[in-house]
């Protein structure tokens, strides 16, 4: 009796030295295997109600390596009676893609419809993506590509526009578990492993179900009798690198995390994200420039000392290195997340930009405009000015705005840490400038 997902046909493809790798053996073989994606696949899901009405619309699958978006797609065409025509973006170019069109064409003539699901749809460049939308428009071929980078930022907005977009999730915790009872049971044996090292089997897989189940294949292949623990599934087993790319979206998803961490003021979150971002090989100088930023935007005056401990921090990773540099970076997120918040000087100068923008052109009021030539004091350049430090307060309260244009209060500092103390200052002088303006 053939075991879970060989077939008659398939099993001549493969000699008993050469066995189907688990992965592929525990293919799902109906929707309803299919782990992870119950909020795509359950029959009042969007692709579950695709699959009932038996008409499928062109898709795009994005999600993470090994959710099952190859799987998916084959066992969407298996349900809708499509043929099934599978390119690889990364290996395939406009001949194979003509070749293609070409056989769905006369599918379709013949009573048949094609599904053609591209891996990787995102390395296809804007032309090869372009070349798709005439036979997706009409109805030649049903697209479903397969993305792990999103599709905003990859693929273009005319195909966009022609494709739904569906995200899938890495597996969780459950999803995983219910691949390795799979696996044991394809195997008849449960995997040498005990309680912690099960959990850790898991971790390691970071949600990627391809890798989970090929650890099981190494597993399995070790001697009887072995059970191991967390230790020596450690030194049994390389580790995973992190799912993390320094160029696409997993670099934007961390540093976002971080900053946002720090802006609520969630240390913990904070040090737990600049961990994982170096544990994925980001370089600490990146994230040393988007800590100052930080300082600046989300901090400033409130502490102006953070702008000073960002730089210090800077220079002290510059100074020592990796590791030992690492740790100023990690005490400067300390620092920048128990800091009070403020992005009043911002907001202050995004205000300003847009006035500037908005008002022109206009001439400061000539009163502080300096006169070094007879002409220029004859009409009127510096009369009446007041220098501030012989006043009483030192402080003139003059109009130093355009003429013509309306006094505007940018700065609106926050009633917290320093910038208390200067919402005192310019309450103070707002009164002296009113005083000034009853005399």
């Amino acid at each position: 009796m053939a075991k879970r997902g060989e077939s008659g046909g398939d099993a001549g493809l493969f000699s008993a030295a050469a066995p189907r790798p688990l992965a592929d053996r525990l293919r799902p073989r109906a929707l309803d295997e299919v782990v992870g994606q119950d909020h795509l696949l359950k029959p009042d899901g969007p692709l579950g109600r695709m699959v009932t009405a038996r008409r499928l619309a062109s898709m795009i699958l994005w999600g993470p390596p090994g959710c099952g978006k190859t799987t998916i797609a084959r066992l969407l065409a298996h349900s809708t009676d499509l043929h099934f025509e599978p390119l690889s973006a990364v290996f395939s170019g406009v001949a194979d893609l003509r070749k293609v069109f070409d056989a769905a064409r006369a599918r379709r003539v013949a009573g048949q419809g094609t599904l053609l699901f591209i891996d990787e749809i995102h390395r296809f460049n804007r032309s090869q993506q372009d070349g798709f939308l005439p036979f997706v428009e009409d109805g030649t071929v049903t697209l479903v590509g397969a993305t792990t980078e999103n599709p905003s930022f990859e693929l273009n907005a005319a195909l966009l526009s022609r494709a739904q977009v569906f995200v899938l999730n890495r597996l969780d915790d459950a999803a995983l578990e219910k691949l390795l009872s799979r696996a044991e049971a394809e195997m008849d044996r449960p995997l040498p492993l005990d309680a912690d090292a099960r959990a850790a089997v898991k971790a390691m897989a970071d949600g990627d179900g391809r890798f989970c189940l090929n650890l099981c294949e190494e597993l399995f292949a070790l001697p009887g009798g072995t059970v191991l623990d967390t230790n020596a599934l450690a030194a049994t087993i390389q580790r995973r690198a992190p799912l993390y790319d320094k160029a696409q979206e997993g670099h934007y998803n961390l540093i976002s995390a971080l900053h946002k961490s720090l802006r609520g003021s969630d240390t913990d979150a904070a040090l737990y994200w600049y961990s994982r971002m170096l544990d994925g090989g980001e370089d600490p100088r990146y994230i040393a420039r988007r800590l100052t930023r930080f300082a600046v935007e989300d901090i400033g005056l409130a502490d102006p000392n953070a702008l000073t401990q960002a730089i210090a921090a800077w220079e002290a990773y510059e100074r020592l290195g990796s590791p030992e540099g690492e740790l100023a970076l990690a005490q400067l997120v300390i620092y920048l997340g128990t800091a009070p918040k403020s992005n009043a000087g911002y907001t202050a100068y995004k205000a300003s930009v847009r006035a500037a923008k908005e008002t022109g052109s206009l001439m400061p009021p000539k009163h502080i405009l300096n006169a070094p030539t007879k002409l220029m004091k004859t009409i009127g350049y510096g009369k009446g000015y007041e220098y501030d430090h012989d006043t009483a307060e030192g402080f003139s309260g003059q109009n130093y705005f355009p003429e013509g244009m309306a006094r505007r209060a940018f700065y609106q500092p926050v009633e917290r840490g320093f910038e208390r103390d200067l919402r005192k200052r310019l309450d103070y002088w707002a009164k002296l400038r009113e005083r000034r303006g009853e005399e």
